[in-house]
């Protein structure tokens, strides 16, 4: 079946109808308020009815921006991702400055020794897998630094995670 543009309905001003596709969506996962505005304008309501819906659902606690903003940002971590990705994707999300920051000073974890961890993951473990550092190509040292900058780490990080693996793996050595 083919999904072209979505059914609108009967009444784009029905605040139980609105109400209750909100709610179908809060049960599947946390959403920012942008999030479940865009949707459901998306679904053909009104932005006024969906506004005075959103704002029922955050008196009720049923929808936070905290709280989806705490949810995202563990998740992204613990999917390896960097703070510069993480920062970029929550704004997108309809985060404000003011809800990002506070998430990154509640739960920051150590970003160079999960950047770390995210290398030696792809790339090897500190037992010798990992190819000689030092004499890696500057092909492949590009590329390995790459990988780390897609993934949202800041420059520093990236050496950093270089550097504390190529020391890990001459340890290893000795």
């Amino acid at each position: 079946m083919l999904q072209g543009k979505p059914k609108p309905p009967k009444d784009p001003e029905d605040e139980r109808a609105i109400e209750f596709r909100a709610v179908d969506l809060l049960s599947r996962r946390e959403h920012s308020a942008a999030e479940l505005r865009r949707k459901l304008v998306h679904k053909g309501f009104a932005v006024e009815a969906v506004n005075a819906v959103l704002k029922r659902l955050q008196e009720r606690q049923w929808q936070s921006n905290e709280r989806f903003a705490e949810s995202f940002f563990r998740q992204r971590v613990e999917q390896g991702y960097g703070p510069l990705r993480i920062r970029m994707e929550m704004s997108q999300k309809g985060l404000n400055d003011l809800e990002i920051e506070a998430v990154f000073t509640d739960f920051a974890p150590d970003w160079r020794e999960l950047a770390k961890h995210r290398y030696q993951r792809r790339f090897g473990d500190a037992n010798g897998n990992i190819a000689k550092l030092q004499q890696l190509e500057a092909k492949e040292r590009a590329k390995r630094q790459r990988f780390l900058a897609q993934r949202g780490f800041t420059a520093e990080q990236v050496y950093a995670a270089i550097g504390a693996a190529e020391d890990d793996d001459n340890a290893a050595v000795f």
